[in-house]
């Protein structure tokens, strides 16, 4: 690699800092790539399998339009990373990027990474992190950018939540939850032993329809796992509260505060009696930054669920585009064009 193509690299958000001979072990998996003006990076809904990084030339990001058409919403030049949520999951491209002039860069499969992370690389494993983060901020603009522009419209009402005093917490002696564990999608890929260590690093909570787990705006104490029941997640604004997603058997928590250091950015409401799993702050800490087998399937599993839930919010994205493209007027025309901006651009770091 050309020093000119190292002080680039080194002067990306998502690499600075990172010791270089650590880098350099990273630099190893990358492949070099170009593309001629008018050539397709990725195309929209095509399955994701690594990341590009631009050291050369200009690129648009288009993205389809709910119902036809297309606009463009973005301009990526040197040093912009396009892919890098693919490192994490599998996926598919949330726009087109075409080169605008020749395109020189190099491209980071998501098999080569895990390679580095299996080997216990640190470099991976700080990067790794560094795209979680990430995504979670984007997730929370995302979940804001719905809840300020969703006039309930085609939305469920969400459920009014009740303090109980205490949540409870104890064994329910009706349910033999931790032989129901290595079914959950977090432990198949643990042996019984690493899911017998996650159960005592973990308290028990058996909590009743309607309690409520946390409200919007409080600080962030542990994340959750449901191992049966169901947890509803809920923003409110202006007196309204809107449905963001409901929470089944395997499924996290809590956690986008907790990785962001930041208050709860949604409430969050028992809708089916339930069985869930509480991981305090300190034991979170020790997994999302550990770097052993058991904490290696915690940040997997975290990463999944921090895509689906980012699945979840495009689905309610596109609605919304949508709605305001056949509400017709100009507020609206602007707010479809927001909307659609940040749909298209979610998977886009520019320089």
């Amino acid at each position: 690699m050309s020093q000119e193509a190292e002080n680039v690299i080194s002067s990306i958000p998502l690499f600075a800092g990172i010791d270089r001979a650590a880098l350099e072990g990273f630099v190893r998996i990358f492949q070099p790539v170009s593309f001629v003006a008018g050539e397709v990076l990725v195309r929209q809904g095509q399955p994701a399998d690594g990341a590009y990084i631009i050291e050369s030339g200009e690129a648009r990001v288009i993205t389809a339009l709910p119902g036809g058409g297309e606009a463009m919403v973005a301009e990526l030049g040197p040093g912009s990373v396009l892919g890098e949520m693919a490192l994490l999951e599998s996926g598919a491209r949330s726009a087109t990027v075409i080169a605008r002039s020749p395109v020189a860069g190099q491209f980071v499969e998501r098999d080569g990474f895990r390679m580095l992370l299996a080997q216990r690389n640190r470099a991976a494993f700080t990067i790794q992190g560094r795209i979680t983060l990430t995504l979670c901020h984007r997730l929370r603009e995302l979940n804001t950018k719905i809840v300020a522009q969703d006039q309930g419209a085609g939305a469920a009402p969400a459920m009014e939540a009740h303090d109980a005093g205490a949540p409870p917490r104890g064994d329910d002696h009706t349910f033999e939850w931790r032989r129901f564990l290595p079914l959950l999608p977090l432990f198949r890929r643990c042996s019984l032993a690493e899911i017998e260590q996650f159960a005592n690093l973990a308290r028990l909570m058996v909590l009743p329809r309607g309690q409520s787990l946390f409200r919007q705006g409080d600080a962030s104490a542990a994340c959750y796992l449901v191992v049966r029941g169901a947890i509803e997640i809920a923003g409110a604004r202006n007196g309204q509260r809107h449905r963001i997603g409901i929470l089944g058997p395997g499924r996290l928590c809590g956690t986008l505060a907790l990785i962001e250091g930041q208050r709860h950015s949604m409430g969050a409401t028992v809708r089916e009696n339930a069985v869930l799993l509480e991981i305090g702050k300190a034991t979170f800490e020790g997994l999302f930054k550990g770097d052993d087998r058991l904490a290696a399937h915690f940040q997997s599993a975290i990463n999944q669920e921090l895509l689906q839930a980012l699945g979840r919010t495009n689905n309610h994205l596109t609605r919304l585009i949508s709605q305001a493209r056949i509400r017709g007027g100009r507020q609206e025309k602007k707010q479809a064009e927001e909307l659609q901006q940040a749909l298209g651009t979610q998977d886009c770091r520019a320089a």
